[in-house]
């Protein structure tokens, strides 16, 4: 199954009557999880109406470069930087033209030079303006620059001709979108992920806990069923949406995690240890709540079990991946953990910066081996899960 969970996705509309199919093509990329932004061009207004690509988009629509309030934050550069995929769609024979010759006289062609996000472009003309050589040539110019051309259907068109130059399926356009993000790194691994915070109950009605919101470990489940890997995800208290393609086990407690992990740990290639697992718990639960009186209340601790230590000590493990959150000394503490541990990489996440890390949506961290320590530098926690997973398979299973 496609998927666009978490892509940024700018949609260029230029003037062609199939401008009307985009408010469609947006739907389309939002039901496969995309966030998009759209950017008509004067032509493109003649076809379609902005407020209904607004309304759908849920997003300011972008129409104009010389657009003071946006220009002020340098708008076409932030649109260029946010997109992973640039789609426009439909693209004109005059919109083409201009990319060939490299033209930056409209907020789309600008954001185009100045993106490094793929392009992919989605031909919708007359079927005689479509079969002219100079389009065969643009679109073939277009094709060894690296932009994906979406081919477009036969049939009928407005102006009455029959032929090729309709506008593909929005769907197909979406799935084609989708599939830039679909590899065969992992195809044929089995992965076990752990996320989320667990629950430690004091009373009926209290309990200790963290701030983990399960966000960096369902971005590393996104990655690795886009890689081709057999997920199964164990999940304590999260407040991210599920991901609907993997295996779920719901968990409360970090005992009830050690225990479904245990369970699942032997048929895994890889094993993600992304959970923020309490390191303590109260020795004893209360029965009943706790009233409130006037002498201090003690609550003796004792420890969990060391997830990520166990599997990582057993004769068959596999490979293991834990998760380190420091707030200082970050590198040193996190190869003590790799060696106490004996873990065969570490991910560390400095959550002393409140713009990263816990809760954010985006995220830092170094990838630490036993060997080497690389910085995958700040961006969503989408793009840095597949960066880490891309890693981890060049890493790990490059031979296999």
């Amino acid at each position: 199954m496609s998927d666009l969970t978490n892509k940024r996705i700018v949609l260029g509309v230029s003037g062609s009557i199939a401008a009307y199919k985009s408010p469609e093509i947006v739907r389309r990329l939002q039901d496969l999880g995309a966030e998009v932004r759209v950017i008509v061009t004067n032509g493109g207004r003649e076809f379609v109406s902005e407020r209904s690509l607004q309304t759908i988009s849920k997003n300011k629509v972008h129409d104009n470069l010389w657009d003071k309030e946006a220009e002020l934050a340098m708008g076409h550069i932030e649109l260029a930087k946010w997109a992973d995929v640039i789609i426009i769609a439909p693209a004109s024979a005059n919109t083409i033209a201009k990319l060939c010759h490299g033209r930056a006289d409209d907020l789309l062609t600008t954001v185009i030079l100045a993106t490094e996000a793929k392009i992919m472009i989605a031909p919708a003309m007359n079927q005689q303006m479509f079969a002219a050589s100079a389009m065969k040539d643009n679109l073939e110019l277009l094709q060894k620059r690296g932009m994906d051309i979406i081919k477009p259907g036969f049939g009928e068109q407005a102006c009455g001709d029959v032929g090729e130059g309709r506008l593909a399926d929005p769907l197909d356009i979406a799935k084609q979108a989708a599939d830039l993000f679909t590899s065969s790194l992992l195809s044929g691994k089995n992965i076990l992920i752990t996320l989320g915070g667990t629950k430690e109950s004091i009373d009926p009605v209290r309990f200790i806990s963290n701030h983990s919101s399960g966000k960096m470990g369902m971005a590393l489940a996104h990655a690795c069923i886009q890689a081709g890997a057999k997920t199964t995800l164990i999940v304590g208290s999260i407040s991210v949406d599920i991901e609907k393609r993997a295996e779920v086990i719901h968990v409360v407690s970090a005992e009830d995690m050690y225990k479904a992990v245990m369970k699942k740990i032997n048929s895994q290639d890889l094993f993600i240890s992304c959970a923020a697992v309490a390191d303590f718990k109260p020795k004893k639960m209360s029965k009943n709540k706790i009233k409130k009186n006037d002498s201090p209340m003690t609550i003796e601790l004792i420890e969990n079990k060391d997830i990520l230590a166990s599997v990582c000590q057993l004769e068959k493990k596999p490979i293991c991946i834990g998760f380190a959150a420091e707030t200082k000394n970050h590198i040193e503490n996190a190869r003590i953990k790799l060696k106490k541990k004996q873990c065969d990489a570490i991910i560390l996440n400095d959550v002393s910066k409140s713009e990263i890390g816990l809760n954010s949506n985006d995220n830092e961290v170094h990838f630490i081996t036993k060997n080497k320590s690389e910085i995958i530098e700040k961006n969503t926690k989408q793009i840095i899960a597949e960066k880490i997973i891309n890693k981890l398979a060049n890493y790990f299973f490059k031979s296999s």
